[in-house]
């Protein structure tokens, strides 16, 4: 009789141990698909952000700007900063839009190409005061060589 009582408690191991290696591969199974799919389980829902006038979003700090320049951002204080913080500080750095130079449509087609490979929702009619704000602030400069360097103090170098 031992070794049938012996017999049912492997049994009941191994079926513990077996429901717990289906629930772990489903487990990872759902992990994996999160990751391939964000949307798979229902988590990481995109939601468009609902803003209408810079009165109404409330993140810039009038203190903040100093010499036109908003200090945490780094961005040129104007029409449409507050629309260009909300929209595009959320998912990079205000230094990614700080180094880039284009016109209307360079801007309309950065957007674009976030839009459609990045998740960037639509912007509505906020668009419209952000592209302004860009190309207004951030539009190519025409820039030629650096001047011609002068008054400079040469000397040599000892190379042993």
């Amino acid at each position: 009789m031992h070794y049938e009582e012996f017999k049912n408690v492997v049994k009941r191991i191994y079926l513990m141990f077996s429901l717990l290696a289906v629930m772990l591969f489903i487990m990872a199974l759902g992990v994996v698909c999160n990751m391939l799919y964000p949307s798979f389980l229902g988590f990481n829902k995109e939601s468009t952000p609902t803003y209408e006038t810079p009165e109404s979003l409330g993140v810039i700090d009038r203190n903040d700007i100093k010499n036109g320049i908003h200090q945490p951002t780094g961005l040129v204080e104007g029409e449409g900063l507050e629309q260009v913080v909300v929209s595009c500080t959320p998912c990079h750095s205000a230094k990614l839009v700080t180094q880039n130079r284009a016109t209307k449509e360079g801007w309309v087609g950065i957007i674009r190409w976030m839009q459609e490979t990045q998740n960037l929702w639509d912007l509505g009619a906020n668009e419209t005061i952000i592209v302004d704000y860009l190309a207004t602030h951030y539009a190519p400069e025409n820039k030629g060589r650096r001047d011609v360097l002068s008054n400079i103090e040469w000397y040599n170098l000892d190379v042993k």
